[in-house]
């Protein structure tokens, strides 16, 4: 959902950094000259591609989803309602304006682009439901999923799902932001017929969430940050969650890439602080060594991991990459910096996991990640407005619901409780994807 508002000074600023603006679409949509002038908004952060990965798009919020499925995909054509056996499928709203209906697939049961429709049209959903509620999305023989209703998967935080709703279109989407939800529930056919069943959970719950796609907009100028310090404005700061040692483990932007305007500042505090080990969850190393001004930064002389993760905290190469990332820091002795471009998505996520690890409340792991969206948010008529206390709110749930949702996804399932054992479930969580009992303890005593 981030989203950059742009001054038509921000053009010149920013011709040297044309190189590296691919950094910048916590997802982070390219930063192109004209879209600057044009005062458009930007979309979140997105991973710059590596020499062994594929480049792929991240979602733009401003372009509505596609629901209609795709019919080049396998040369499928237009799905029905019918069984084998041409026995009818109902499809429709029971007495209670419960829906009940089907994920659409092929003749040979293959998703449309191996994404989940389904065969109801958005119009007559519409009418029993309404964009910023939150249902209940019960699919047959895999899972029970909360998402809210919107147009866009942009529309909702990252790694959230979302039930795609637009009017005009023949199919509703069951997605997500960055990544496939029919991958995160193991759907990979419809061979089988399956039925979703769709039900509210809270009448116009998501309504605040849509409105906040108008508060994210941030700026490239310290200036315009008139109340922010100087560690505020980079997004630089110690971790001292409980459990944490004593400046063992800060966070920042980016002390390399150039694009936001905040590496010189987050590289000067990583200096002063001592920084010994940094872990680059952004970009490839021929990439980041590549930025203007890298061979002369106090980063170049420092150990250096550059992990390249895709905005997508359900997929493998993410949980491979943490791995990767915790084993250098094992291996490597602290202070550790761990950044992104923006220090917002990858960084809040992977950073909340550690605080996680090593016995932070609920509270402490929400403030902190909230901090950073205070930093950035957000700047209208070329000065920052802080946020209020509802919109700090909405980003402290964010975080929460993620943890729950990536660790219920690797079968780590959180209480609805005040008091969380965070610590024994993130290294259940942390031993799902390869860490091993003595590489989580290693990982805690260097973080003590």
């Amino acid at each position: 959902m981030l989203q950059i508002k742009k001054n038509r000074s921000i053009l010149a600023a920013f011709i040297f950094c044309a190189q590296v603006f691919l950094a910048c679409t916590e997802s982070n949509p390219p930063f192109p000259a004209e879209a600057i002038a044009e005062s458009k908004p930007i979309q979140e952060e997105t991973t710059k591609p590596d020499s062994t990965q594929k480049e792929t798009a991240t979602p733009d919020s401003t372009i509505k989803e596609t629901t209609n499925p795709d019919s080049s995909a396998k040369e499928a054509t237009k799905p029905d309602s019918t069984t084998e056996g041409s026995t009818k499928r109902f499809s429709g709203f029971d007495e209670e304006n419960v829906l009940h209906t089907y994920i659409s697939a092929d003749d040979s049961g293959h998703l449309y682009s191996g994404r989940l429709y389904l065969d109801f049209p958005a119009d007559s959903f519409l009418t029993k439901f309404e964009l910023g509620d939150i249902v209940t999305v019960a699919i047959n023989g895999y899972d029970t999923l909360e998402m809210p209703v919107a147009e866009s998967s942009g529309d909702v935080p990252i790694a959230w799902f979302v039930l795609s709703a637009i009017s005009g279109s023949d199919n509703l989407l069951l997605a997500m932001h960055n990544g496939e939800l029919a991958d995160v529930i193991g759907i990979s056919d419809a061979k089988t017929p399956i039925e979703v069943v769709v039900s509210m959970k809270e009448k116009g719950g998501f309504k605040f969430g849509l409105e906040m796609r108008n508060v994210q907009y941030l700026d490239v100028y310290v200036e315009n940050y008139p109340t922010l310090s100087i560690e505020e404005f980079a997004n630089f700061r110690v971790v001292h969650t409980t459990g944490m040692g004593k400046n063992k483990l800060y966070r920042s932007s980016s002390p390399i890439d150039p694009c936001l305007g905040r590496n010189l500042k987050a590289d000067s505090l990583a200096k002063e602080a001592g920084i010994a080990t940094f872990i680059n969850l952004a970009d490839a190393e021929e990439y980041a060594i590549a930025f203007n001004g890298f061979d002369s930064s106090y980063y170049a002389s420092q150990n250096a991991l550059f992990l390249a993760l895709p905005v997508e905290f359900f997929s493998k190469p993410f949980e491979e990459g943490l791995a990767k990332g915790f084993r250098y820091m094992i291996e490597h002795e602290g202070p550790y910096l761990i950044h992104c471009t923006y220090g917002m998505d990858r960084t809040g996520f992977t950073i909340a996991i550690l605080e996680a690890l090593m016995g932070a409340t609920t509270e402490e792991i929400q403030a902190d990640y909230a901090k950073t969206f205070s930093n950035y948010y957000y700047v209208t008529d070329g000065k920052q407005i802080i946020l209020n206390e509802q919109q700090v709110d909405f980003f402290k749930a964010v975080v929460l619901r993620n943890l729950k949702a990536v660790y219920r996804a690797e079968g780590v399932n959180i209480p609805d409780t005040d008091n969380i054992d965070w610590a024994t479930a993130t290294a259940k969580y942390l031993e799902k994807f390869g860490l091993t009992p003595e590489e989580i303890s290693a990982l805690k005593e260097k973080l003590k």
